[in-house]
């Protein structure tokens, strides 16, 4: 860790000082929020996930190596916190029937032009098995045995919500961009 401003947060951190903590809480905000926002289909849900994965940091602050990246050790634990909270939330969610894709093509212009957050929105409106295998294949560069293992669900099961998620993101990308959204 070359920031040595970090590097007193962080060893505040480990003495449980509030206002390290708050420190850390308030530089890392946004980035660990931008990461649950990719897994969570609401920003409450997000924020939840948040919280919960800043309190793993402080409880668990001295297991960070400090030779690493602190924000590289952050998404672990944000993306980590995301699936436990999606494990805990899969009962109570509502499986979407996906099966009716459009093969419409998305001009690639539009693409291009397409804000990282207008990507996010779309995102979060994809249901939660096909928005944690999207996130997790083409964010966070899983592979679908791995995926299948974290998700608990089949290989197949993981091949195929990325392809619906890539689907279902296709046809709401056209559609905003009739719409002109």
């Amino acid at each position: 860790m070359k920031d040595e401003g970090l590097k007193h947060i962080v060893a505040g951190c480990r003495n449980n000082d509030r206002l390290s903590q708050k420190a850390l809480y308030d530089r890392y905000y946004g980035y660990a929020l931008s990461v649950a926002l990719t897994y969570c289909s609401l920003e409450t849900e997000a924020r939840e996930v948040l919280n919960d994965a800043f309190l793993k940091v402080f409880t668990s602050i001295g297991n960070y190596n400090e030779n690493l990246s602190f924000t590289t050790w952050l998404r672990i634990i944000v993306v980590r916190t995301a699936i436990n909270h999606y494990h805990k939330h899969l009962k109570d969610i509502v499986i979407h029937d996906m099966t009716e894709e459009l093969n419409l093509s998305v001009e690639d212009d539009y693409l291009s032009k397409m804000a990282a957050e207008d990507m996010i929105i779309l995102i979060q409106k994809l249901p939660p098995a096909y928005r944690m295998t999207l996130s997790l294949f083409a964010l966070e560069g899983h592979t679908h045995s791995e995926i299948a293992e974290m998700l608990r669900i089949s290989v197949g099961a993981s091949k195929s919500n990325l392809s619906k998620a890539r689907a279902k993101l296709k046809q709401m990308m056209t559609i905003e961009l009739i719409h002109g959204n």
